[in-house]
Formats: C-alpha cells, structure tokens, sequence
C-alpha cells in the first residue's frame, strides 16, 4: 500500500504540478497517507449486520431492499460483492485503501493471518472506481485446490464469474513458490481521472473503430 500511495502521488504531482486533482467537481488529495477501510466493517455499518454471519437468505433479502436486480440468483460471494460495490463503493470519494475482503471473494489470495474468514487484500478506490487489486499471493497447493473446487461449486449454483481449475497452475505451485504479493492497476481508469473524463471510452488509445460503411470493391477489369 505504501508503494501504491508514492506511485500514484509521483503520478499526479507529474500531471498536475501538485499532489492533488479534482475529477468531476471533487478534489483528490494524493499528499497523505490513505485511509484503510475494512471490506466488512464498512458493509456492516451500512447493513446493521454482520454480513460474515448472515445467512444467503438474508444477503439476498438486503439486496432486494436495496433494489439490486436478481438478488434471489445470486450465491454468497456475488451478494457480497455487489452489496459492496452498490451500497458503499460509490460515496467513497478516496484516495482510499478497501482492505480485508472476505476470503470467499478472493480465491487467489492468502488467508488473513489474524482472521481466517479474511483475505490479505486491497483495492485502492479513486472517485468511487476501483482502480487496481492487490494481495498476498496463495502459494499452498493443497489449499489453492480447495479453493478452486469451491469455485467449480459456486460455478454449478450459476456464478459464472468463478475462476476455473487450473491444474496446470497447481502443477507449478507444487514444485514450490516463494512469498510474493502482486498488485495490478488499471490504466484507463487512471487516465480517466486524471484527465476527468466520464468515461473510460474517451482515453482509450487504440479504440476498436469499425468504418460507418464498408470499404469500397475494388474495380473489376483491371485498370480502368
């Protein structure tokens, strides 16, 4: 999190002159350090509960108060992720660390060190966006396998979004991996604050572009 934060200020003052920049009529202060906000304390405080206890049944019945479409098809680890992502995600105006996501969100990630129901994890949200994710590798092949088979089980409820088994993965991980964390960030969503655009589509370098008539038939008969 702390190389996040220099890269991303190094970033902005390189942009703008200054640590800071407004997107969309709101100013983003990259000179501190970000607050941590843990995934499930935050859900919490907006539902009233503890949504690492609750029942699918009652994930479900919060999202359909909360006017999420299909709420009754969705398994746990969906519910969780768009409770979060529709109730809390948009009023977080950031620079801002999500950390601590549930582990059933996070097949590639270690397990928490201080709670097993946890992952080591974080999203850094700018403006609302998640602009990237980052965690502790899962470098255990006998636990990397049970979490894919709980993927090829959330796959067969309908999340069509699991991760699949990956064996070839298993294979290189049992030959043994080293403790490694990795962080991935997305570019055009950067771009697109920094720029403050709207849309992800205006800061697109190479968008795919389809001519509005197809090109014409070259003459028949050789030269003309």
């Amino acid at each position: 999190m702390r190389l996040t934060e220099e890269l991303l200020r190094a970033l902005v003052i390189s942009v703008k002159g200054e640590p800071a920049l407004t997107y969309q009529g709101h100013r983003l202060d990259f000179s501190g350090p970000w607050p941590r906000l843990p995934f499930t304390q935050a859900l919490s405080d907006k539902l009233g509960l503890d949504p690492l206890g609750a029942s699918v049944e009652t994930l479900a019945r919060t999202a359909a108060a909360a006017h999420i479409p299909n709420a009754d098809r969705y398994t746990r680890p969906k519910l969780l992720d768009k409770l979060f992502s529709t109730l809390v995600q948009p009023s977080l105006t950031g620079p801002v660390f999500v950390t601590d996501h549930p582990l059933e969100l996070s097949p590639l990630a270690k397990t928490h060190r201080r709670d097993p129901r946890l992952a080591e994890r974080f999203e850094p949200i700018l403006a609302g966006f998640e602009v990237g994710n980052a965690f502790s590798e899962l470098n255990d092949p006998e636990e990397q396998l049970r979490r894919f088979e709980e993927q090829r089980a959330l796959k067969q409820q309908g999340d069509t979004e699991t991760h699949e088994l990956d064996e070839d993965f298993l294979a290189v991980l049992e030959q043994g991996m080293p403790p490694a964390g990795g962080l991935g960030l997305g570019v055009d969503r950067l771009l697109m604050i920094l720029c403050d655009a709207t849309t992800v589509r205006e800061v697109i370098l190479f968008p795919q572009l389809h001519p509005p008539h197809p090109s014409p038939s070259p003459p028949k008969g050789g030269r003309g």
